[in-house]
């Protein structure tokens, strides 16, 4: 069974409740319609049209604004937030969504079809928040590749392609921390992470190699069962055979399957290349390290990739 399919099937095994709260665009709608079809979620889909299976809210007039209003105000009274702004605030989809997720009545949410990222993860951050044993949120894509002629089958986590723009090494530990355990998480698989450079095992010298490098000790003083490497070029961490001749102690048993790039340029750069010329799937980018799940998607996010995220937000649903 391909990856996806396996996602697909375990999250229909466990559905969960996840609000879309751009129902007024017609490929969050068709989404609705294609993961309530096939039992991959329950949806709530908000200022949505009427679709089997499906409960739609208008936010502007729910029942609970107040109620909601009311949470958002204590919440942010400290800075400002007087009532009648957050009830101004609260009729926004996406904040409102954001709010239901942190008060248990849903799920997760899955915006940004319409919304920009910013407003996207403002509210995710602000509204659901961090969680605890989290230093930093920061975001993924998950890659996969189904294609017998591609070098590699299955998936692979990318980190931090869409969120953090220059983590220092105590963020860079963060992420791929995190990382790690979305890959046991999404993967099943134990972690083998990659601190990706361009260069290997101290074939360059540069001022910025410092962070990578510490990083990796921070890394290793937190989670000594880990198996992490680097500084690694792509071809070194990717290729088994370059790695052995180009860092002969790495303590990598094999190819990893968390990649950690240095920056959000990289990264982003990276999956998209992935994406486009090598062929892979890039689900994402998906959030780590809140309190519950919220996730982000293009604005040119398509209906299938609308309802792989809405997936991924719902199998990391705690």
């Amino acid at each position: 069974m391909k990856l996806l399919d396996r996602l697909h099937h375990a999250a229909r095994a466990r559905p969960r409740h996840i609000i879309l709260p751009e129902g007024g665009d017609p490929r969050v709608a068709e989404a609705a319609r294609v993961i309530t079809e096939q039992g991959l979620a329950r949806i709530t889909l908000m200022d949505g049209p009427d679709l089997p299976g499906i409960a739609v809210l208008h936010p502007a007039e729910a029942g609970d604004l107040d109620e909601l209003a009311d949470h958002w105000h204590r919440m942010r009274a400290d800075r400002g937030m007087t009532g009648e702004r957050a009830r101004a605030e609260m009729r926004d989809p996406i904040r409102q969504a954001a709010m239901r997720v942190r008060l248990g009545q849903a799920d997760g949410t899955v915006g940004g079809a319409v919304a920009t990222t910013a407003e996207t993860v403002r509210a995710a951050l602000q509204v659901i928040g961090r969680a605890p044993d989290t230093a930093i949120v920061s975001s993924f894509f998950l890659m996969l590749s189904c294609d017998g002629a591609a070098p590699f089958r299955g998936g692979m986590i990318f980190a931090d392609c869409g969120l953090v723009i220059q983590p220092d090494a105590a963020e860079l530990a963060a992420i791929a921390r995190s990382a790690a355990r979305s890959c046991r998480q999404l993967l099943d698989q134990t972690p083998r992470v990659a601190l990706l450079s361009f260069s290997t095992a101290g074939s360059a010298d540069h001022e910025s190699l410092g962070r990578i490098r510490e990083a990796l000790a921070l890394i290793r003083a937190a989670e000594p069962d880990l198996e992490v490497d680097g500084e690694l070029q792509f071809d070194a961490a990717f290729d088994d055979a370059i790695r052995a001749r180009k860092a002969p102690g790495s303590s990598l048993s094999a190819r990893p399957n968390v990649f950690i790039f240095p920056d959000l340029a990289s990264g982003n750069i990276g999956y998209k290349i992935a994406q486009r010329l090598g062929g892979l799937t890039a689900i994402g980018p998906i959030l780590q390290g809140l309190r519950k799940p919220a996730n982000d998607l293009s604005r040119g996010a398509n209906t299938n990739e609308i309802v792989n995220a809405a997936v991924i937000t719902s199998l990391t649903a705690r």
